[in-house]
Parts: C-alpha cells; structure tokens; sequence
C-alpha cells in the first residue's frame, strides 16, 4: 500500500514539475470562495498599470488596454458597495485620471500616473482597503522619478 501512494506522489510531483510556470500560476487559487468579475477586473487593472508604469520609465507612449470603464456594470463581491454613490464618484475620478494620464505630455506624465494610482488608493482606502498594499506598488519611486527628470 505504501509503494502505491508513494507512486502516485511521484507521479503527481512529476507532472507539477513538468507543467510550465505560466499554467503554475493561472492555477493559483487567490480566493477560495471564488472571485467576482470585479474583483478579477481589478487585477487586470493592477497589471496595467504596472505596465503603464514601465512604459513611461521606458519613455513611451502609455497605453491602457483593460476596459475599466466596466467597472460599474460587471458583478462585484459586495454589490451594494459597487451600487453606492461613493463607488460611483471614486470611479468617475479614477476614469478622470486614466483620460489625463493618456492626454498628458511626457514631462507631465510621471504627475499624471501618481495621480491615477492615487485615484485606486482613494478608492480603496474607502471601500476595499485589502489590495492598498498591492496598489502602493504602483506609484513610481523617488527614484524612479529622479531617473526620468534626467
């Protein structure tokens, strides 16, 4: 009995070491009881942004590729919080800022995207404080900053 559970565990570890660490981390279970789209919308977010933020420390053009102005439509984990008045100003702000972060000229942009990360720690400081730690990630560093005023 033992060789046949010791077999299977073999066999198990060999096929998790062999999957790639892409399909590793699709896998990852972040909330067991299962996620909302709004709460799956909000990671997209997060990746782009940090994608925005590359772009401009890479001195391109940013680009926001995630529909976010889904965000007032889509299920959410608590839809009374995404239903509220609050919800719906935090999300007018964060849309505000996306639009000046895309209008901004390169020198104004470093401002523009501090000011859009600031839109989703507002936000989140309000109504989900759980990703603040996540969204501080986001903002550029003091150095970040100094590189590009060079």
């Amino acid at each position: 009995m033992k060789n046949i559970y010791a077999i299977g565990l073999l066999f198990c570890s060999l096929i998790y070491g062999c999957s790639s660490e892409e399909s590793k981390s699709q896998n990852k279970i972040i909330n067991p009881n299962g996620d909302s789209e709004l709460a799956l919308l909000m990671r997209e977010m997060h990746d782009d942004g940090m994608l925005t933020k590359q772009q401009i420390l890479d001195g391109k053009t940013p680009e926001v590729k995630c529909d976010y102005k889904s965000m007032y439509s889509i299920e959410a984990t608590e839809p009374e919080k995404a239903a509220s008045t609050e919800y719906q100003v935090f999300g007018k702000a964060y849309e505000a800022s996306v639009a000046a972060l895309l209008a901004a000229e390169e020198e104004h942009r470093p401002t523009a995207y501090q000011t859009m990360v600031g839109a989703c720690m507002n936000c989140h400081q309000a109504m989900c404080p759980g990703p603040m730690v996540k969204i501080k990630k986001m903002y550029l560093t003091e150095k970040e900053i100094a590189s590009l005023e060079k």
